[in-house]
């Protein structure tokens, strides 16, 4: 039985996905399942997962629901649901994992907290030009070999080349807070049902982050490991991103933060 399970959100990008899908395959730690949560992607998505079963070293269930237009929370809440183990990684079909991902996650996991992790953004055209042999040989986080596609030298580069000593410096003094991450955060089943999961009326944008502010108000505390819990997040655009969305966001999270609230009414029990 897997000690780890592995939620990765998705929505009809089969190219990013098969990425993201090698990635975990390439993990130094194993032990994990996979759980695709689909929220209502079409048949092409359907055949990568039915391939990738038979490719991959690890366990992947694939929970879909109908396309009702931006439902993450939703499918997310059903992929919690889906999970056989105690603790939950998650991450987007668009961010593929460096090697040491999960064995990073999992082994820095703590009672009473989550863990907050962080991303290297690369444009368009690298993101169409990586293959499966080059996250294979981690070229795709190799900062040398990215700059000679034409990454700029900045200090967010340091989130690829930092390791041991350097990565828990910068963990330790950066700036950002630890908030919960769609793209790379991991926690414990039994907080996330605590707080009945994620508000499945949040649209795109914030989502997570709501999610994470009631954990803080349960008493959950975070670790940040931006510099050591590393993935690629590969480009893509933002057509759910709109101001009617995050209007109403942003009243569910005031709400949240006036209210202290814990318990959400339209998570996981409805």
């Amino acid at each position: 039985m897997s000690t780890v399970s592995v939620i990765v959100s998705t929505y009809n990008k089969p190219d990013w996905l098969e990425k993201v899908l090698w990635g975990f395959n390439c993990q130094t730690y194993k032990d994990f399942e996979l759980i695709v949560a689909d929220d209502g992607s079409g048949e092409d998505t359907k055949a990568l997962i039915e391939k990738y079963r038979n490719k991959v070293s690890y366990d992947i269930k694939h929970v879909w629901q109908e396309d009702d237009g931006f439902q993450k929370c939703r499918i997310l809440n059903k992929g919690v649901q889906a999970c056989s183990t105690e603790y939950i990684i998650m991450t987007d079909g668009d961010c593929i994992p460096r090697e040491d991902f999960v064995q990073v996650h999992y082994i820095n996991k703590e009672p009473g907290y989550f863990i907050s992790g962080g991303y290297y953004m690369l444009p368009m055209n690298i993101s169409n030009e990586i293959t499966l042999e080059d996250i294979e040989k981690q070229n795709c986080f190799n900062i040398q070999w990215l700059k000679e596609k034409g990454i700029p030298k900045t200090f967010k580069n340091n989130k690829l080349t930092a390791r041991g000593f350097i990565s828990t410096l910068f963990n330790t003094f950066t700036p950002t807070n630890a908030s919960w991450n769609g793209h790379n955060s991991s926690g414990w089943k039994k907080d996330i049902y605590n707080i009945n999961g994620f508000d499945e009326r949040m649209q795109y944008g914030g989502e997570d982050r709501e999610f994470g502010e009631r954990l803080f108000n349960y008493g959950v505390k975070s670790k940040q490991l931006r510099y050591s819990a590393v993935c690629v997040h590969l480009d893509h655009e933002r057509g759910y991103r709109t101001p009617e969305a995050i209007a109403k966001n942003q009243v569910i999270r005031k709400e949240v933060k006036q209210n202290k609230s814990v318990w959400t009414y339209h998570g996981i029990t409805k």
